[in-house]
């Protein structure tokens, strides 16, 4: 037993701990979690615990339901919302019965990735920028809580004391905050987690979403991370700022270069560009995706990167003075409802299919690029993300590249699911539809 695995079993015990949820997430980045007692700790270290992993989504056919769920010690955390008794977590990945990594295990994903990423000497880093919402509760016609604007403070942002408790809740669990504030939409919020190792992060994303929600309950009213519940404001994204170290080392910076990024940088990028189209069903990946991304509000829509330009795809932030290793790039279309386990995945992979085959990046566009004409996008070579949720499974049921980074099991799956879910919403008569066409046709 490792010496992590030793340490919660005597912090549960000195703490009196009374259940430890084990956690982990199907194909659609929905958390699963069953509880244990202490006494089955230990044997959930080693033997792991077992499951019915048909009952899952995304995780095994009937005749091959069985499967462990083993704790990383690594993950353990004391759940701050559960005042009455003491209640921790740990993140589990999935193994089949004779010992074997799961390939439909989001997390094991993510893994595989990253060891690909190590072997050429990198580390992933990432930080997310979640937006969410606060409504009065989880009907279907959306009730604000307050008609405040991007970084508006009391009276108009009545909810600052649910981002402070929520804050508070995350700090003790281990995640720390950057900021948060108001965003642009009525009741509209944005927390910033500090950047940490891919694996971390997409942990810290699936707690972070939890977490927001717990407390939103604890107040009586209601978050989404839906993204786009509103019709006439902005949609919730999740930024994503990405990096690569070496050792110590920011793989993208480079002293000297027109804004400190290095060849390492621009190919990565440059990687992102060529296949953001293809892997946007990955980090977009419900038909309200498309909702959000469309013209007129913040999300990106055209394929391009600036410096300093909230139109494109891709930006490269601002980089303090004498901070090299802040040096990163910000991927701007996923949105928080996604699986980050696989997002992250696609976006690594995607960034090192540039730097290992030395993709090219295109200019820079400092233009707001939603305002060119059609032909001089064109001519500048702006393509467009996929209009719909079928435009990117189409694009993604082509892609060599997402095939391989997702494995065969959970690429199928994915399509499969996702192409039901489509089909379901191709059926659905809207309100639209009635209140446009019913009294005239």
């Amino acid at each position: 037993m490792s010496k992590q695995a030793e340490y919660v079993l005597r912090t549960v015990e000195e703490r009196g701990i009374r259940f430890v949820r084990l956690w982990f997430t199907d194909v659609q980045g929905f958390l699963k979690s069953v509880s244990i007692s202490p006494a089955e700790l230990e044997t959930a270290f080693d033997e792991g615990m077992t499951f019915d992993g048909s009952a899952i989504d995304g995780y095994a056919r009937v005749q091959e339901a069985d499967m462990l769920a083993k704790p990383d010690p690594s993950t353990f955390a004391v759940l701050p919302w559960r005042t009455e008794e003491q209640v921790a977590r740990m993140f589990c990945d999935i193994f089949t019965p004779d010992g074997e990594p799961f390939p439909g295990d989001p997390r094991t994903v993510l893994k595989r990735n990253l060891a690909v990423a190590s072997e050429l000497g990198y580390t992933f880093y990432a930080a997310p920028e979640l937006e969410f919402f606060y409504f009065a509760d989880s009907g279907p016609e959306p009730k604000v809580l307050d008609h405040g604007g991007y970084f508006d403070l009391t009276p108009l942002d009545g909810a600052q004391e649910y981002r402070r408790k929520t804050i508070n809740a995350l700090e003790q669990i281990g995640i720390p905050i950057e900021h948060s504030h108001h965003e642009v939409a009525p009741s509209q919020h944005e927390i910033i987690a500090r950047y940490t190792d891919a694996l971390t992060m997409a942990d810290n994303i699936m707690t972070s979403r939890l977490t927001v929600k717990e407390i939103a309950l604890q107040h009586g009213i209601f978050a989404t991370f839906m993204p786009k519940p509103l019709e006439d404001y902005d949609g919730s994204g999740m930024h994503l700022h990405l990096s690569l170290f070496e050792g110590d080392v920011n793989a993208f910076h480079e002293p000297g270069s027109q804004g400190g990024l290095s060849k390492v940088g621009q190919a990565f990028i440059a990687g992102l560009l060529r296949h953001a189209p293809e892997i946007t069903a990955i980090t977009n990946q419900w038909v309200n995706s498309y909702k959000r991304l469309v013209s007129g509000y913040d999300a990106p829509v055209y394929i391009s990167w600036a410096r300093n330009n909230q139109s494109a795809l891709v930006r490269v932030p601002f980089v303090k003075k004498n901070k090299p290793a802040s040096v990163r790039v910000e991927y701007r279309a996923p949105d928080a409802a996604c699986n980050p386990y696989l997002a992250l995945s696609v976006l690594l992979a995607a960034g090192l299919k540039g730097v290992k085959e030395g993709y090219e990046l295109p200019p820079e566009i400092n233009a707001d690029v939603g305002r060119l004409t059609p032909a001089e996008r064109a001519a500048a070579g702006i393509k467009r993300l996929p209009d719909t949720l079928a435009e990117a499974l189409d694009l993604m049921e082509g892609s060599e590249l997402v095939a391989e980074a997702l494995g065969e099991h959970v690429f199928d799956w994915f399509l499969r699911n996702k192409r039901a879910e489509w089909d379901n919403y191709q059926r659905h008569v809207s309100k639209f539809e009635l209140q446009t066409y019913l009294p005239i046709l």
